[in-house]
């Protein structure tokens, strides 16, 4: 296990101290002297714990005074509201979501894009590519003709036997024969809908929810359901209990219980378990999109959806895609009781996945360096995700609301004056910065005034530029509204 330098250990300390609230903005931090002595350190180390937390936006230094606590600036943006959960909602056929997604796509190649803020990705240096490379490299020493052998269609890999060993630690117990390996999550969604649903039928999504989803569901034919979702708390129960009593051919229940796709809410262990029971008592099929919870601030996993299922109501989706290994689009889905009929879709659909990528990412989720790289990995989107928060903070206009998640690749940010979210991307366009207007996230135009911000690259001075232009563009497209008003 990698431990942190002496100093970020110690800033870690006193992060906790304020997020904890026993030091207060305004508060001054213990003297060098008093750091050096409290804590049998250096000068230099004393001087490197307050720089550090000075960067981060958690101190700043007042001249011949010392380091004093200041409130990061994201923490004066509003938060976002809860939805109305009153009112069942209406069913929506998602015709049209992929021409708008394909518009989004072909205005992207239209040019050059400067910075993408669009993308909910992290940059390829925070991932392990040089220990993949080697473990691939031994792997094809091991097995010289892997490449040009035909890959069984029920054997056992490393990676489906890590995969159902990593279960455990979220409270799941699987066999790796219950994990079938598919090409990213996006394919397990499409083998699970197809399992559980026929054209025509209803599925229940969050509001708003991943534009992938939606081109599954327009091209399988199915319809969709809206329900509201919280920025807090996910998907509300009520109201998919309210809708459920309302409409009488909803076949399943897509979520994303950890770091929802655009909202970043985290549902509480309560609501899942409520929401395995409601499923479980109407008969439909709840589908678990586990993308994202890796990439929960925390080495404490949260318990997956599938831990409550007792009767193999609930298909547990998961992905490599964001956490360790984007060129690779690995994925799996533990079906349940649609196993069987899950694992002929695939053999119908695309067959097996090739070996090598399997084995290698396999043995490399096998050791102790695979825990450390998350480790690592979720400390650079927390400083990512902090940094691109503030500098939205600092840089839009009032009247901005954020959604700020406890993890994750993306912001969540609400426009003020309810300024369309096209509007801003035509001009960010332009001047060649690329953003996801919320208009994709759902087949209505309520999300129109929002925008998902990736935080998956380091902040370097090109992106705080844009950041600092696209906070301008907002200000000036809102200006222009209010004077057509």
């Amino acid at each position: 296990m990698d431990t942190p330098p002496l100093y970020r250990q110690l800033a870690a300390h006193y992060l906790d101290a304020i997020r904890a609230g026993a030091l207060q903005p305004g508060d001054k931090l213990p003297s060098l002297r008093s750091l050096m002595r409290q804590h049998n350190i250096s000068l230099s180390t004393a001087l490197q714990l307050c720089r550090n937390m000075e960067s981060e936006g958690w101190v700043e230094a007042r001249d011949r005074s010392g380091y004093f606590v200041k409130r990061p600036r994201r923490l004066a943006i509003a938060a976002m509201d809860e939805p109305a959960t009153d009112v069942a909602p209406d069913p929506a056929q998602y015709v049209g979501i992929h021409s708008k997604v394909s518009d989004f796509v072909a205005r992207r190649r239209q040019g050059e894009v400067r910075i993408d803020f669009s993308s909910a990705r992290g940059a390829p240096e925070l991932y392990p590519g040089e220990a993949l490379r080697a473990s691939m490299m031994r792997l094809l020493r091991q097995k010289p003709a892997l490449l040009t052998t035909a890959t069984p269609s029920r054997s056992l890999n490393p990676l489906r036997e890590a995969a159902a060993r990593r279960g455990l630690r979220v409270g799941m117990t699987l066999s790796p024969q219950e994990v079938l390996t598919t090409n990213g999550c996006i394919e397990a969604l499409n083998l699970a809908l197809r399992a559980v649903a026929q054209p025509g039928d209803t599925v229940a999504v969050e509001s708003p929810t991943f534009y992938g989803l939606l081109q599954v569901l327009e091209s399988l034919g199915m319809r969709a359901l809206e329900i509201p979702t919280s920025p807090q708390t996910g998907l509300s129960i009520e109201a998919l209990e309210m809708a459920l009593g309302a409409y009488d051919n909803i076949k399943a229940v897509v979520t994303v219980p950890h770091l929802q796709n655009p909202l970043g809410s985290v549902m509480p262990d309560a609501h899942k378990e409520r929401l395995v029971a409601l499923c479980e008592r109407h008969g439909i099929a709840l589908i678990e999109d586990d993308t994202y919870s890796e990439l929960l601030d925390t080495d404490t996993p949260p318990r997956a959806i599938k831990s409550w299922d007792r009767t193999g109501n609930v298909i547990h989706c998961a992905s490599l895609h964001k956490i360790l290994a984007p060129g690779m689009r690995l994925g799996w889905i533990s079906a349940g009781r649609w196993q069987s009929r899950v694992e002929m879709l695939k053999f119908t659909q695309s067959r097996s996945n090739e070996e090598l990528s399997q084995g290698a990412v396999g043995d490399y989720m096998n050791t102790g360096d695979y825990d450390r790289h998350l480790r690592r990995l979720r400390e650079r989107l927390r400083q990512q995700r902090e940094q691109t928060a503030d500098a939205i903070a600092a840089h839009f206009p009032a009247g901005t609301r954020l959604n700020y998640p406890p993890g994750g690749l993306q912001l969540w940010v609400e426009l003020p004056d309810r300024l369309s979210s096209m509007t801003v991307f035509d001009r960010a366009l332009r001047e060649r910065i690329f953003v996801a207007p919320g208009t994709l996230f759902s087949n209505s135009s309520r999300f129109d005034h929002y925008l998902r911000i990736n935080c998956g690259w380091p902040i370097t001075e090109p992106i705080q530029a844009a950041l600092r232009r696209l906070g301008e563009i907002v200000g000036e497209c809102a200006a222009v509204q209010r004077k057509a008003a």
